[in-house]
């Protein structure tokens, strides 16, 4: 898509309907407010251990206003779709906010900001319960995850405030184990 296809060469400003391939870089940003690749993979590393190597070979991509995709692979920017490869993060808000399919993608890999519960506990999650919960770790959005044959699975993403553990899962998505 040439910048005259673009409506109104509007290329600097977030667009409802299109995706935008961020920046390398803060220094290379066009659109102000707009995460850049850089920022985003350090966020992963600094929030939950992921290490940068993780998202080799994806590029990612903002629609509207802070609504970060991940694409494995490399197109053209921008982009008039309706999604391309998976949702990831929201970022123009107080806190970065990771999607439950970035957290089930990539959890496995968090070395950080992870509670893993028990059964019970996973349960009620998965069905979108808010738990009171002891976590001496960050408040905040955190990786939540069970041990389950052998291994720990991110089952999403979970926000701890006050000693509550509130379920982040989409109600779609939730379900009765």
């Amino acid at each position: 898509m040439s910048d005259e296809d673009v409506e109104g060469n509007d290329l600097d400003q977030n667009v409802s309907h299109r995706l935008d391939r961020v920046p390398n870089t803060a220094t290379e940003r066009t659109v102000e407010g707009r995460p850049s690749r850089e920022e985003i993979v350090d966020w992963w590393q600094e929030r939950f251990g992921i290490p940068p190597e993780t998202f080799e070979g994806h590029t990612f991509w903002e629609k509207g206003a802070g609504k970060i995709w991940a694409y494995a692979g490399n197109l053209d920017s921008p982009i008039e779709a309706e999604s391309l490869g998976m949702s990831v993060l929201r970022t123009r808000q107080e806190h970065w906010k990771p999607t439950t399919e970035a957290a089930q993608r990539w959890g496995e890999e968090a070395t950080r900001n992870v509670i893993v519960l028990d059964r019970e506990r996973a349960r009620r999650f998965v069905a979108g319960e808010d738990q009171e919960i002891e976590w001496d770790g960050d408040w905040g959005y955190l990786i939540v995850a069970h041990e389950f044959a052998g291994g720990r699975a991110p089952l999403g993403v979970g926000l701890y405030l006050h000693g509550e553990l509130r379920s982040q899962i989409p109600k779609g998505r939730r379900r009765e184990i």
